[in-house]
C-alpha cells in the first residue's frame, strides 16, 4: 500500500473515497474540494511537480488564504515529505505492503461465523 493511501486510511477515509483522492493527486485536479483545502493539495502538487515555475504571488495567494505562519507550515512539511521520498527513492526502500497503522484483525470464533 502506497504512503499516501495508508495515511488517507488512517484519517478514516474508505477505500472508495481513497481512490477518489490518489485519482486526485495523480493528475492534480483539485478542483471538487472546499476552497483552502485545494489550495494546500496544489501547492504540494506544484512544489512536488514543479517548483521551479513557483512564484512570490503564489507564496503570497497561500499565506493570504493560511496566514503566514500556516503558509509556512505547508510548505516546510511537503518540503519534508517530497525530501524523505526522494531519501526513500535513493535508497529504493520498498513500500508497505499493507497499512501498518491498522488494528490487526482478531480471527472470528466458529459461534460468530455462523450467527
Amino acid at each position: 500500500m502506497g504512503h499516501s493511501e495508508m495515511l488517507l486510511a488512517v484519517a478514516g477515509l474508505d477505500s472508495t473515497e481513497i481512490q477518489k483522492r490518489t485519482q486526485m493527486l495523480a493528475t492534480g485536479d483539485f478542483s471538487s474540494m472546499p476552497p483552502a483545502e485545494g489550495l494546500a493539495h496544489q501547492w504540494a502538487y506544484r512544489l512536488t511537480k514543479e517548483a521551479d515555475q513557483l512564484t512570490s504571488a503564489d507564496l503570497l495567494g497561500l499565506q493570504a488564504v493560511f496566514g503566514g505562519r500556516r503558509a509556512l507550515d505547508l510548505v516546510w512539511y511537503i518540503s519534508w515529505c517530497n525530501y524523505m521520498t526522494r531519501v526513500a527513492d535513493a535508497f529504493q526502500l520498498p513500500l508497505e505492503e499493507e497499512n501498518v497503522f491498522e488494528e490487526p484483525q482478531t480471527p472470528k470464533t466458529e459461534s460468530e461465523t455462523t450467527k
